[in-house]
Order: structure tokens, then sequence, then C-alpha cells
């Protein structure tokens, strides 16, 4: 989906987009917010958090799950939006839509089946660039099909 946003995936953006101002991104100069809305309207945000190391990087959608199950909110997920993009890039011109990547997909996915198992509806992903309209609202299972889970460990 595209085009103009429902007032709940906005204000949700705007929340990823303010998470992406705090990015601490000085290899890929990429920056990545992440909001995470809870069933009672609570929102926790992430950013993208890089390393000299490069493999110890952790992305805004992990670091945001990782503080809502901190808080025991892991089942509770009802959306999360990811806004990204260079952080040197022009305001003024159309920005990509970012979207999860594959290690953070399986977080979501996880996150989804555990609320699932206590009654939560699917959890809305709302991807988006780092300003402008342009946007596209996934399921977890349109982002990681046939995805491993809980099953493929029996």
């Amino acid at each position: 989906m595209s085009g103009d946003y429902s007032g709940l995936d906005l204000a949700l953006v705007i929340e990823a987009r303010k998470a992406m101002a705090n990015a601490y991104a000085p290899y890929s100069r990429f920056a990545v917010g992440a909001a995470v809305e809870l069933d009672n309207g609570t929102i926790v945000r992430g950013c993208n958090l890089e390393n000299a190391s490069y493999g110890l990087a952790l992305c805004a959608e992990a670091g945001a799950l990782s503080t809502v199950n901190a808080h025991g909110g892991f089942a509770r997920i009802r959306a999360i939006a990811i806004a990204g993009g260079p952080m040197d890039a022009d305001p003024n011109m159309p920005s990509a839509i970012v979207t999860p990547c594959g290690r953070c997909r399986q977080l979501i996915r996880e996150a989804r089946d555990v609320g699932r198992d206590r009654g939560q509806a699917d959890i809305r992903i709302i991807c988006a660039g780092a300003h402008g309209q342009d946007h596209r609202v996934y399921s977890i299972d349109t982002l990681l099909p046939d995805a491993f889970g809980p099953a493929n460990l029996t």
C-alpha cells in the first residue's frame, strides 16, 4: 500500500523518524528508526547503533523489540514502523522506502507468534523512507514467507 497515510500509521512513522535522529551510524551513514506500538497505545522507539567491528551493530527494530520485551510487552505488539535513509540525504528529494533486514523480520515474526498465542492480531508493519509520503504496509508473512519457527525445532 502506498499513498496517503492513515492517521495512526503516520503518527507511528513520525515516531520512527524521531528515533532516526538518534541513530549512531558513523560508518554506513544510514540512519534507521523504529517505533513499536503496543495494544495499550504505548510507543517504544529504537534506532540503529553501529560499532567499529561492524558485526556488533544493532538494528533499530532489534533495539525497539528488545526494549518492548524487557518491559513485558512482547506479546502485546500491534504495529511497528520503520523509517530510514542516508544521513546526508536532501529532505526535498524523494526517499526510498526501507524495510526490515532478514534478522529483524525473524524477530518480528517471533513477536507475532507470541502475540497470536495470546490472542493478539497480526503485527502491522509500516515501512517508509526518511521523509515524504511514500510508504508500504506489510504483514510478516508477506515479508518473510516460509519462515523458520518453533515448528522447525521439533
